[in-house]
């Protein structure tokens, strides 16, 4: 889908523009919408896309990050292949406009081994991201869910220094405690990275920091 902006002589050259483009790079139609309501009608089809992905499988994990849009077609045939590395499909749904990426990582929760599978192919998406130039988080932030991948984009004086300024205007910790910074009470992995990158020792972390 591609929604355009600006005066109406600009709209309708971009719109050429835009649909000359499609037919070229294998489009099969190109639907145009011609007033509001089969605007909105275009539209409820992609915001309807997680509704849709639900009747394929019961489960699904969404991931959130971004890339550059120039890496968009790379990166998503980098997410089809790791999908099929971990035997899991994965629905690409994103905003190619600013290389917003949701994926969507199929599974069945009754499949052995499966939450430890999808956590892996989230990440590795999300390392994806990083290694294209992108980042961790789209639009979704960081939360509980992704905080142990922070120490991927930011060095260990980065997170002390954003952590002192949330401090300052959270001193007792009650905004969403607990989130968006790795703690080593419940990233492991993000501790020992931590130690092999010259950083403070994990006790002294928890002290001094967290």
């Amino acid at each position: 889908m591609i929604e355009l902006d600006g005066q109406a002589g600009e709209v309708a050259a971009a719109m050429n523009i835009a649909e000359s483009l499609c037919l070229e790079a294998g489009a099969r139609t190109v639907r145009r919408a011609t007033d509001p309501d089969e605007r909105a009608l275009l539209w409820k089809g992609r915001k309807s896309a997680f509704a849709a992905v639900g009747r394929i499988t019961p489960t699904y994990y969404v991931q959130d990050g971004v890339v550059p849009r120039s890496a968009l077609p790379r990166v998503l045939a980098a997410i089809e292949a790791l999908g099929r590395q971990y035997g899991l499909p994965v629905a690409n749904v994103f905003h190619a406009g600013d290389g917003n990426l949701h994926p969507l990582i199929l599974y069945r929760a009754d499949e052995p081994d499966v939450t430890r599978r999808v956590q892996e192919l989230g990440a590795d998406i999300l390392r994806l991201c990083i290694e294209a130039g992108g980042s961790i988080t789209g639009e979704h932030g960081v939360g509980s869910d992704k905080r142990c991948y922070l120490d991927w984009m930011f060095a260990p004086d980065d997170l002390a220094t954003m952590t002192l300024v949330r401090q300052a205007f959270d001193p007792q910790g009650l905004a969403n405690p607990g989130k968006i910074f790795p703690t080593p009470s419940s990233c492991g992995e993000s501790t020992r990275r931590r130690g092999m990158l010259g950083g403070l020792r994990s006790e002294q972390a928890a002290v001094e920091l967290f």
